[in-house]
């Protein structure tokens, strides 16, 4: 009997009738070994889906182990991030030559490419970066769906693969899942197989301690062919494998496996998820898998047959690249130019002219607006570029004329022609789809949602930052000023959390002219992601006279200098609050006080200026900050310091929001002319009538 996390006792099931495929056993050892020898990691994961793997990587995935960047290559997914050291075994095993056995002995130690958890951009041949459950499955859609859109824009003979994803109990519990398997299943996204690990194991014990779903009928009500096998039966893998190659739909299939398989005492159980054997374990695993190596040894018979699978694709790689040699140079220039993920510079070009014209508009309009404007221009100069909202569309402005959606009609003729995805109610989903677009190449996705349903995506954002990938957020409704909806609607906490995520760029522009640059710099940030908060109402156009530079790229920048250039204050704001604070300026020049407008679209490009250029943006004179937002993070700029609860350099909000018409909202929490000048006077020592 072997004893399971949650104290319950289960019977630990027998070894599968048939002899296991020493391929197969290969990954089994490396995963309990490396794993030994951290002292830390989930063997149970890799030894129980090494046939699964086996089979995939011998028999069906189309990749070229020495160029595991080839554009056409199939993409597998390890979305049971835990169980890393399968990916890590099948890099090694297949002969990705930047996978040695030297970095399987140092997995989980500083700075080797075998971390944890895969991760994109750390180690070669990984193709996202999961852990965070759920996560990898929904990448997957966005990977599946790049490559219909691509193989749609160029043919069959550049774009031709499928993504296939391991996924286990975990991430079908977590909620993201659902999102992305309806979405997957509408867009019939028929070269998408997943995997499912079905050992019925997690950390607590037996999944029946949490859980009762059929998931077959699951997949089935979303659309998906369904089947169950013999995880362990080689035959049983290979055939349900070979009928996903002809699916009309997406494929799922339940691997029915013994977590662990190979480990005599612990296999099946909880005790074998998340932590290593133990020596006198992996000695009688080696005698059950009859095995009889040292640790880290892969006898040469074996590494062999594991690097001609490794090879098994290169004939097909090679047969690739002379169907783009030889293809009409308009498409091959094409094709280069959405692999390199490069703006045209007829974009900037563009949007320098639009600058121009914009600065002699006389007409308010909302930053949500003013984002639209922008895209009809951006969107036809730009052909990766790939729209979408999460059931949001005529709210979040996101979607213009020269864009055809992925309609209903579309999606039943197999018409994959389209630059707009109708994502629905799924933020979380298309948060994560968006970075599997993103992560596959030639793609440059952005959706849209209300400010405040980013905490829906934010772990796909967070991921999208640690993996440093190109996804624009259009995030609307940015704040109290979206009126009537009420505190539910209002984000107030939003822009501190998410300016607090390393590596992502928030964006909250002041009128036209800043949405536009705003535009800009978010398609010309390659390696990181970028939030725009845009406004519901109508904000006056600031920017008047016309500046070449991008000032938004600048982060912070000096909008209208204190009269006569002596300050007595900086006033800094962002987004809506920017013509506040420039009419503030006007109120206390006419009594006696100098203010400086500084606009602050962007804390963190701001933090990468200068310091001689943020010291002389700033000014030495005292500094007072508005937004319509908690004030968390504004210290850094103002000097300002919460005394008795209150930061006296900062007008914005201290608690939640209410339901009623903007004005009365932003007169009821004080965030006004009149509050903005008689702070203002405080600092400065002159305040009173």
């Amino acid at each position: 009997m072997a004893s399971t996390d949650s104290g319950a006792t289960t019977p630990v099931p027998a070894l599968p009738p048939h002899k296991l495929d020493p391929m197969a056993n290969a990954l089994r050892v490396l995963a309990m070994d490396a794993v030994e020898a951290a002292n830390s990691g989930h063997p149970g994961m890799p030894m129980g889906m090494a046939d699964v793997a086996t089979v995939l990587f011998r028999d069906f995935l189309k990749y070229d182990a020495e160029d595991p960047l080839w554009p056409d290559r199939d993409r597998f997914i390890l979305s049971a991030g835990h169980g890393s050291m399968l990916l890590y075994g099948l890099l090694y095993l297949t002969g990705n030559p930047r996978m040695t056995i030297d970095d399987i002995k140092q997995f989980r130690q500083l700075d080797a490419v075998t971390p944890g958890h895969p991760e994109y951009g750390h180690t070669s041949g990984v193709e996202t970066t999961t852990g965070p459950l759920g996560q990898g499955l929904a990448n997957a859609v966005g990977f599946a769906l790049a490559e219909r859109l691509l193989n749609a824009t160029f043919g069959k003979e550049l774009v031709d693969h499928r993504t296939y994803v391991i996924a286990g109990d975990g991430c079908l519990m977590e909620g993201i899942s659902q999102e992305a398997i309806s979405l997957a299943g509408h867009l019939r996204l028929n070269r998408l197989v997943v995997l499912w690990d079905d050992n019925q194991i997690s950390i607590d014990g037996a999944t029946d301690l949490s859980s009762s779903d059929d998931m077959l009928p699951r997949f089935a009500a979303s659309g998906w062919d369904c089947e169950k096998i013999d995880g362990h039966n080689p035959t049983a893998i290979h055939a349900a494998l070979a009928r996903a190659q002809t699916a009309t739909r997406p494929t799922l299939i339940a691997c029915r496996t013994i977590i662990g398989l190979g480990s005599p005492t612990k296999q099946g159980s909880a005790a074998v998820h998340g932590s290593p054997l133990g020596k006198d374990e992996i000695a009688r695993a080696r005698t059950s898998l009859d095995w009889q190596y040292e640790p880290f040894v892969i006898p040469n018979e074996i590494l062999s047959n594991w690097r001609r699978a490794g090879q098994r694709g290169r004939a097909a790689k090679t047969a690739w690249q002379q169907r783009l040699d030889h293809t009409k140079p308009e498409i091959k220039s094409a094709w280069h130019r959405s692999q390199s993920g490069e703006i045209p510079p007829a974009a900037a070009a563009a949007m320098t002219e639009y600058k121009r014209q914009l600065t002699t508009s006389e007409k308010p309009e909302a930053t949500r607006i003013a984002s639209q404007k922008t895209l009809e221009i951006l969107a036809p100069l730009c052909p990766g570029l790939l729209g979408g909202s999460a059931d949001l569309t005529g709210s979040n402005n996101t979607k213009v004329a020269s864009q055809s959606p992925l309609s209903p009609a579309k999606i039943a003729a197999g018409d994959y022609n389209a630059q707009y995805i109708y994502y629905g109610i799924r933020e979380h989903g298309m948060a994560a789809a968006m970075n599997g677009l993103a992560l596959h190449g030639g793609i440059i996705p952005y959706g849209g949602t209300f400010l405040v349903f980013s905490d829906y995506c934010r772990p796909s954002i967070r991921l999208a930052a640690l993996m440093g990938v190109r996804v624009i957020y259009v995030f609307t409704h940015d704040s109290i000023g979206l009126g009537e909806d009420g505190p539910t609607h209002q984000p107030v906490e939003h822009l501190a959390a998410l300016r607090a995520i390393p590596n992502l760029l928030v964006l909250r522009p002041c009128d036209a002219v800043e949405t536009a640059e705003a535009w800009l710099v978010a398609l010309q940030s390659a390696d990181r992601p970028t939030v725009l908060a845009l406004t519901r109402q109508n904000l006056p156009l600031l920017r008047r006279e016309f500046v070449a530079e991008n000032l938004v790229g600048r982060g912070g920048y000096v909008l209208r200098e204190a009269a006569g250039g002596s300050r007595d204050i900086s006033l800094l704001a962002s987004g809506s609050e920017v013509h506040l604070a420039a009419a503030a300026a006007d109120a206390l020049l006419a009594v006696g006080i100098h203010a400086a407008v500084v606009s602050m679209p962007c804390h963190e490009l701001f933090a990468e200026q200068s310091p001689d250029y943020r010291r002389a943006v700033l000014g030495a004179a005292p500094r007072l900050a508005i937004e319509a937002a908690i004030g968390l993070g504004w210290e850094r700029w103002t000097g300002g310091a919460q005394i008795h609860g209150e930061d006296k350099h900062f007008i914005g909000m201290t608690g939640f929001g209410a339901s009623a018409p903007a004005a009365h909202l932003f007169q009821k929490f004080g965030i006004t002319v009149d509050a903005v000048v008689a702070r203002a006077r405080e600092l400065v020592g002159k305040g009173g009538g």
